[in-house]
């Protein structure tokens, strides 16, 4: 028993290890500068920048893009394809017999995220060097300080290098680490504004600027915020099943009672972070441009009404899209009906696949109010203070779903621990013997 315990939490350790030292990697290579820039000018111009489509990027970038680091683009071209990709599976069949197939057509939608990932990281690369050289001159100087097409060039293969070398990271951490690779350098680059945003805090109340009322009633909207976000995200519908009497082998199996536990948020952070992706493109390219002066691109930027209103409704398809694409009644139907099981007073089959889609779809509608509830109504209740501190509603839900996501990871390593080592010990909670596969004895 020993010797289980000790192999499986030195399992655990070293994936929570390994998980911590990869987001340290992340977070060093944010600090790392693209050759030909000015590092004083660059924080003149975040200074005067530093709200709107900056912050939206910096949101999925840790912090890079202001610096202009290798890792600037951070995981957002990745994001970006993964959106386009699932889009597709849609309307291409082939994708969508991929999709199918199982682990084999995983691995081969993968590979075109990746390829697809690149190609964006080269086009936005060039784009954010070329916006960078026409960036208007701070008391520093100028931001570049060889313009031309060679900076372009070379600015555009490092932060495409750095974007690769962060997919590359993050799968690493799925693979050999705790929970979803992504979601957790998205994570960190979010955690990594909050020691700032308290300074702005103390900063403020020093001046006077803040009274400790308004501070202390943002405290307590912010634990609010979290608690309400942590109560739904462990929210279930549970749908009772039944199993009925069966025969395996030569014994009659007792019928028994369950339920199909079904998430009020399926999606999870997934549409908020798809949300702001998209939006963040007109954003971009606007900037890149010289068009972000424009009325229509000016309602784009956050607590912004035109924002306001296409993220909601962002939010909403992809709430259902994603649903939709993890849910399948059908399958889910057909399943219970090969087990012999049934949810009472509903038929088999197709009367069961529609049951459970009404229930997916009253609960989809749910999760995506609850989002954008969570999302949208910090930015118009604080007005501009939370998104000055980075903490604003979508940030605060990526962080807390992430972190909910990240525990129930390590709870099921735990759990599989304590399974083998009950296997190996052959006892059972109370200590009394329970010969199990690894500890059967012969009848003889």
């Amino acid at each position: 028993m020993a010797l289980a315990d000790e192999s499986g939490e030195n399992l655990l350790l070293k994936r929570v290890a390994f998980t911590l030292l990869a987001l340290m990697v992340f977070r060093l290579g944010v600090h790392i500068p693209t050759p030909g820039v000015n590092a004083k000018a660059l924080v003149a111009l975040a200074s005067q920048n530093s709200g709107g489509l900056l912050k939206m990027l910096n949101m999925f970038s840790g912090g890079a893009l202001n610096q202009f680091s290798i890792f600037a683009l951070g995981i957002m071209p990745y994001i970006s394809a993964s959106i386009i990709i699932q889009l597709m599976t849609v309307v291409v069949p082939s994708l969508e017999q991929l999709q199918k197939e199982g682990g084999v057509g995983r691995q081969k939608i993968n590979r075109i995220t990746r390829t697809l990932a690149v190609l964006i990281a080269v086009l936005q690369g060039y784009l954010a060097a070329t916006a960078l050289e026409s960036a208007p001159d701070t008391i520093a100087g100028a931001a570049v300080l060889d313009p031309g097409m060679s900076f372009r060039i070379l600015a555009s293969l490092l932060l495409t290098a750095g974007t690769c070398f962060v997919m590359w990271l993050g799968e690493q951490i799925t693979e050999k680490g705790i929970g979803n690779g992504t979601s957790l350098i998205i994570f960190a680059g979010i955690v990594a504004y909050f020691p700032s945003g308290v300074g702005k805090v103390v900063e403020s109340l020093k001046d006077n600027s803040m009274t400790v009322v308004t501070a202390l009633g943002f405290g307590v909207f912010l634990v609010a915020t979290v608690f309400g976000i942590s109560f739904i995200e462990q929210s279930y519908r549970k749908i009772a099943v039944h199993y009925a009497k069966r025969l395996v082998g030569n014994r009659v199996m007792s019928g028994q009672s369950t339920h199909l536990p079904l998430k009020v948020n399926m999606s999870g952070v997934i549409p908020a972070i798809f949300g702001s992706t998209i939006l963040a493109v007109p954003l971009s390219f606007g900037g890149f441009f010289g068009k972000s002066e424009s009325p229509w691109i000016s309602a784009l930027f956050p607590n912004q009404w035109l924002h306001n209103v296409l993220f909601a409704l962002l939010v909403l398809f992809f709430c259902y899209f994603y649903t939709s694409i993890t849910f399948k009644p059908d399958d889910i139907a057909e399943n219970l009906k090969k087990q012999n099981a049934y949810i009472p007073g509903i038929r088999p089959g197709t009367e069961t696949a529609e049951a459970l889609d009404m229930v997916v779809t009253r609960l989809t509608l749910a999760g995506a109010l609850y989002m954008n509830l969570v999302c949208l109504v910090p930015q118009v209740v604080t007005g501009g203070f939370s998104e000055q501190l980075f903490v604003g509603g979508t940030s605060l839900l990526i962080v807390v779903g992430v972190a909910l996501e990240t525990v129930r990871q390590v709870s099921a390593q735990l759990a599989t621990q304590r399974y083998d080592s009950l296997l190996f010990s052959g006892k059972d909670d109370s200590g009394d013997p329970k010969f199990g596969p690894a500890t059967e004895r012969s009848p003889t």
